[in-house]
């Protein structure tokens, strides 16, 4: 089960993140060639910039969590028992999600108001609701990926501490 959701959320929230980057660095090369040698840049690209942003840091947060790679504070590690560390691990996974969880549901609610306002970009008047659906979105599987962890032990992450004397660099 837990194969097929890594392999999930890396076809769906990573491909969609890594896109989303790509984009940005092919839209900053277009409009610094267009302004060094054009001069004019491409119009409303700090707006798509910002759009993509937001693609790119709300929908990597799953597959942050789902991998451990985010900030983790283990200087007590050391001096806890493991039982108590798999307990301790399941309470801040259950925090995690309904953390997450909270935060979707606020930002579902800031889309309604960007909707019921009329809420749009300033230079391509593009409508914020579907930008602020999407950062709820990736916040509530967020919640989901936590959630599993709170049950099922999470697979171990690609790096994890400091580097250790004879690593290579």
């Amino acid at each position: 089960m837990l194969t097929v959701l890594d392999r999930a959320l890396r076809w769906s929230t990573g491909l969609m993140a890594a896109m989303a980057l790509f984009s940005i660095m092919l839209l900053t090369l277009v409009d610094v060639t267009g302004r060094k040698f054009f001069s004019h840049s491409v119009p409303g690209g700090l707006e798509v910039t910002e759009i993509l942003m937001v693609i790119v840091i709300f929908g990597a947060l799953p597959l942050v969590s789902w991998r451990g790679e985010h900030v983790v504070f283990d200087s007590l590690d050391a001096f806890i028992p493991s039982g108590l560390r798999r307990i301790q691990q399941r309470v801040v996974h259950l925090f995690c999600a309904i953390a997450f969880a909270w935060m979707a549901r606020l930002m579902l609610l800031r889309a309604d108001r960007f909707l019921d306002y009329g809420d749009i970009t300033v230079h391509l008047q593009l409508p914020l609701a579907p930008v602020a659906w999407m950062m709820a979105l990736f916040l509530f599987v967020t919640a989901l990926v936590h959630l599993v962890f709170v049950f099922f032990r999470p697979p171990e992450p690609a790096f994890h501490g400091a580097a250790q004397p004879g690593d290579a660099a």
